[in-house]
């Protein structure tokens, strides 16, 4: 009766160890859903920022975030001025925190130093590192890499989002810039 109860307890605690794993798994990486653009070298990206456009992209819903008439407005695609910006050649800043656009005045200033960074990152669609291979469109995805650039998509109707808030929101260090892997709290810049 004992050695039942034993066996029944530690396979209980055996498979609620097994499904906490497995939600972490699910929550800590997000490669499929970044865009062929998007940098290489991160299990994990919520946000870009753009410096050479002071945009960032919102990685979850695939959707830009930039500034109009001081509004942070949220689009499938860049503002016709931006027409002629080519997303594989400008620098990208991973950034994992909550709405990094509220700290836009820090992040100018501190990534001004990446404008004009011009194709020196590699990014998802030219990686030969299968990981990547998830990406849809990436030229080894299982079911067929698109051909040429990612798809170019209409400007559809924004939400506009009033920045809000007393200026006083911190980061909490896992935003990241040059190099690195997944959020270890410590960005390379």
């Amino acid at each position: 009766m004992k050695k039942n109860r034993l066996i029944a307890c530690l396979v209980g605690f055996i498979s609620l160890f097994a499904s906490t794993s497995q939600a972490q798994i699910s929550v800590n990486f997000n490669i499929g859903a970044q865009p062929l653009w998007g940098p290489v070298g991160y299990d994990q990206a919520n946000y870009y920022y753009l410096p050479d456009i002071d945009t960032y992209y919102y990685v979850p819903r695939r959707q830009y975030v930039y500034l109009q008439n001081d509004k942070w407005l949220f689009a499938s695609a860049l503002p016709s001025r931006y027409s002629g910006y080519n997303l594989y050649n400008g620098y990208k800043v991973v950034m994992n925190t909550p709405r990094p656009y509220l700290l836009y005045n820090t992040h100018k200033v501190k990534y001004a130093k990446y404008k004009g960074y011009k194709g020196k990152q590699p990014t998802i669609r030219y990686s030969n590192d299968p990981k990547y291979y998830v990406v849809k469109g990436h030229p080894k995805h299982p079911h067929g890499g698109a051909p040429g650039q990612a798809k170019k998509t209409n400007y559809v109707r924004s939400k506009a989002y009033n920045g809000g808030g007393n200026g006083n929101n911190k980061g909490n260090g896992n935003d990241h810039g040059k190099g690195g892997k997944k959020g270890n709290g410590k960005g390379k810049h």
